[in-house]
């Protein structure tokens, strides 16, 4: 009779529908019948084949509800659906979820917003049932159309609004636990569903308040804030999405989050971009951290057009990734990150130097805007450069350190370095200095086991070419990237800054025995070391922080290389410097003078200390205490003072003020040291650096080093010469006649003497000692004055005659100026 038919007609229909006609009352609100729900419950466990006629019926009648705006039965024929599933489980339940999802559908098309949330509410009940075998025909294509709309609700009531929209996130979550659990069935992995339902989560997330709270892993907020809050809920249905990603559907979930962030122009400002890549990094598996930084990498290509900021938003997302996955797995992406940050901070190099040039002669704020902007890309590719490389495995690391090296440019060189071709002077020095920046950045923090390790032949060249450049912010920069490999026992910040350290004891200094690798390492590479910092005091340009570097170099290097031979040729190298300073061959400035004369009394105080040689530590206090009070310019604290009053020449013939080689000699070889290559001056190596470098090359300059060694205290035997005639020596006083044959002959006497050991030298020399003396004295009409002390070394120059120790001849030679 509640049909509307007559009492034999009703007899006459199928008991599945009477059994569902019993359940919905005369009075919807009166709500479902219980009694008549049980027998239609157990009516269905008992012939579960009747399942499928059972929700066809109840389709039907709730069709024609929604369409009559009887939304009571409605309610009824939703419960009743709910509860039908809820306790059948049989194989043929499959047909009757076909109807049930069919009524979902229908719910969902309607305008209601009410009747939208009851679909939704079903579905998710749905979606939390495990069926027993999966249904591969079943496609959830409608619902993720109809969810992701729902998500985007504009209604213009906030309260109704709201409801439609967490309804909507709630729908898609019930989508994606009912679909991924199933390996066999991936449908909702398809680009064409993660570019709805990604998007539609990420435009709830975009109204949170409070950023803050998506930074770390996730977390979990109560019930109640799950179901007031949208944004809270769409986070965290973002965080399970990103959870249950795979290795191949990885990318389909990560790609639509850069098209949403590319329409709604989030990449500048850029902290929601942060922040949603911030979830992706903590959400998904540790192994699939490359898949997101591979696609970052990707969409930085594509937008490498795009304005500064922009870019400089991806890269900032970039570096906040990396932050994440540095210290987890890495995978194939490490050499492709470097290589395409590399590539792009030469692409803008070009966008600021482009505008540069365009604008010459219109200083326009838009144009210095414009450079600001480039700059603040340059410094983010830096730091991610740097903050990637630091936490990488050493193993690792030394690869990348030698990477980011070769593409270090060069002039004059062709390598594999960032083409400087089509950027001038000013663009390749940019790109010097900021690759360096971002190789000092790498290097912090390496502990190399063994000196060899970290400064590789293929790595410690090209590094120290630099070095050489006329310019002392590259020099400095290559200076911090040394002391970064050397200090193994971060002995470093003890060292900062130049000065007469008092009591070197005070510092508590950590240092372990030199090992068998690094004594074989200083005797390959220790005079190319000593040659970089030789050359590197000679510069002009070099200011307070250059020597404050150079002497924290030769005290790391002290500290954690230096055995007895190197300690001689240390000494060789700061008594080097004295002279050059006094000579001044070079025409330096006052202020670099006295600048390297205090760098050597800050040095060789330190080294007398470390050493422990009481002779030795007298001798370099006296002179230190002299000069504190009759030439404190020579002191590093007085020197490099704001306002220092510089002398207008410096006296050679004040010794108290220099350190002497044979009182050197002399302390140390009471305490057991080989002294005798004291007695040889350091000279440094000749290479082609020096004329990639674009500076005046020693090789214009050659050096005849002569040891005079007296024998029974009346005859003299001369060693280590070299066969000297008059064109020889008329050629070397005029440089600019020098042919290129010649030039190569210097360079390999000069080698010689730097490199063959000092006995082979000796021995040589010894057999054309007599010979050499009688052609001297013919040429230059030689007359030998007593010699005022027993020993003593001459260099002669081209041009130039200087002693290290005391004056033996006087050369009558009317076109050298020797003396």
């Amino acid at each position: 009779l509640s049909a509307g038919v007559c009492c034999c007609c009703a007899a006459l229909r199928p008991r599945y529908k009477r059994l569902v006609d019993n359940i919905f009352p005369e009075d919807p609100k009166d709500g479902l019948v219980k009694a008549d729900m049980e027998k239609l419950t157990f009516y269905a466990v008992s012939a579960p084949e009747k399942l499928d006629r059972i929700g066809a019926y109840l389709a039907e009648r709730l069709t024609r509800d929604v369409v009559r705006h009887r939304y009571g039965y409605v309610l009824i024929a939703m419960e009743a659906l709910d509860q039908l599933l809820m306790a059948c489980h049989s194989q043929s339940i499959k047909p009757f979820v076909e109807s049930f999802l069919h009524m979902v559908a229908k719910l969902l098309e309607s305008g209601e917003p009410k009747l939208q949330v009851l679909g939704t509410n079903s579905f998710v009940k749905f979606a939390n049932i495990e069926e027993d075998t999966p249904s591969y025909h079943r496609r959830y294509d409608f619902f993720v159309s109809r969810f992701s709309a729902m998500c985007h609700s504009c209604d213009p009531d906030p309260e109704i609004q709201n409801e439609i929209r967490i309804a909507g996130i709630r729908g898609i979550q019930g989508v994606v636990r009912k679909t991924v659990n199933d390996e066999l069935r991936a449908t909702i992995w398809e680009p064409q569903h993660m570019d709805k339902i990604v998007p539609s989560l990420l435009f709830n997330m975009h109204k949170i308040e409070d950023v803050d709270s998506r930074i770390g892993p996730p977390s979990s907020p109560a019930a109640g804030v799950k179901e007031e809050n949208p944004c809270v809920l769409a986070e965290n249905c973002f965080r399970e999405l990103l959870g249950r990603a795979t290795y191949g559907n990885m990318n389909n979930a990560v790609r639509p989050v850069f098209a949403h962030l590319d329409h709604h122009r989030l990449w500048d400002p850029n902290e929601f971009a942060v922040s949603c890549f911030k979830i992706i990094m903590y959400s998904i598996q540790a192994q699939y951290s490359h898949h997101v930084i591979q696609e970052i990498l990707g969409h930085l290509d594509v937008r490498k057009r795009d304005s500064a900021r922009v870019r400089a938003g991806i890269i900032q997302v970039l570096l906040e990734a990396v932050a994440i996955a540095a210290k987890g797995s890495i995978g194939p992406t490490v050499l492709e990150v470097f290589n395409t940050l590399l590539k792009h901070l030469r692409i803008s190099v070009d966008f600021e130097l482009g505008d540069r040039r365009s604008s010459a002669g219109s200083a326009t704020l838009s144009t210095s805007s414009k450079e600001s902007d480039e700059r603040i890309v340059q410094n983010a590719i830096i730091q991610t450069i740097g903050f990637f490389g630091s936490n990488l495995p050493d193993y690792q690391r030394s690869e990348i350190m030698m990477f980011i090296m070769s593409k270090v440019p060069v002039v004059g060189t062709t390598s594999k370095s960032l083409d400087p071709s089509n950027l001038g002077d000013l663009g390749t020095r940019r790109i010097q200095i900021m690759l360096l920046r971002s190789l000092l950045m790498v290097t912090s923090g390496y502990k190399g086991t063994t000196i060899s390790n970290a400064l590789p032949a293929p790595f410690l060249d090209p590094l120290l070419s630099p070095s050489l450049m006329e310019d002392s912010e590259l020099r400095q920069l290559v200076l911090e990237i040394l002391h970064n490999l050397i200090d193994r026992h971060d002995n470093r910040a003890k060292l900062r800054g130049i000065r007469i350290i008092p009591d070197v004891s005070d510092l508590k200094i950590k240092r372990d025995k030199i090992s068998r690798q690094d004594v074989s390492f200083m005797k390959k590479h220790g005079q190319q070391l000593y040659r970089h910092i030789y050359l590197g005091c000679k510069e002009e340009d070099n200011v307070q922080k250059n020597f404050e570097l150079l002497f924290t170099t030769l005290a790391l290097t002290t500290i954690e290389l230096a055995n007895e031979e190197v300690v001689i040729d240390l000494i060789r190298l700061a008594i080097a410097l004295q002279d050059f300073a006094i000579i001044n061959e070079d025409n330096l400035p006052m202020f670099n003078r006295c600048g390297v004369m205090a760098l050597v009394a800050a040095y060789l105080n330190f080294l007398s200390q470390m050493i422990a040689v009481p002779a030795f530590c007298q001798h370099v206090s006296k002179v230190i205490e002299t000069r504190s009070v009759e030439a404190a310019y020579f002191l590093p604290e007085t020197i490099f003072k704001d306002k220092c009053d510089l002398p207008k020449s410096l006296e050679k013939d004040e010794k108290d003020l220099f350190f002497l080689t044979n009182k050197i000699a002399e302390s140390l070889g009471g305490s057991g040291y080989n002294v005798e290559r004291l007695s040889v001056p350091y000279v440094p190596q000749v290479t082609d650096e020096d004329r990639l470098s674009r500076r005046k090359s020693i090789v214009d300059t050659v050096s005849i080093q002569v040891d005079i060694l007296s024998s029974n205290g009346t005859e003299d035997k001369i060693d280590n010469t070299e066969e000297i005639t008059f064109e020889a020596l008329k050629k070397a006083i005029d440089n600019n006649g020098l042919e290129e044959q010649e030039k190569e002959k210097r360079r390999l006497v000069i080698e010689k003497f730097q490199k063959a050991p000092f006995e082979e030298i000796a021995a040589q020399c010894e057999t054309k000692a007599n010979l050499l003396h009688d052609r001297l004295a013919q040429i230059l009409e030689l007359t030998i004055r007593p010699p005022p002390s027993p020993s003593g070394t001459m260099t002669v120059t081209a041009g130039h005659a200087h002693y290290h120790s005391v004056p033996v001849y006087e050369m009558k030679f009317p076109d050298l100026c020797v003396y």
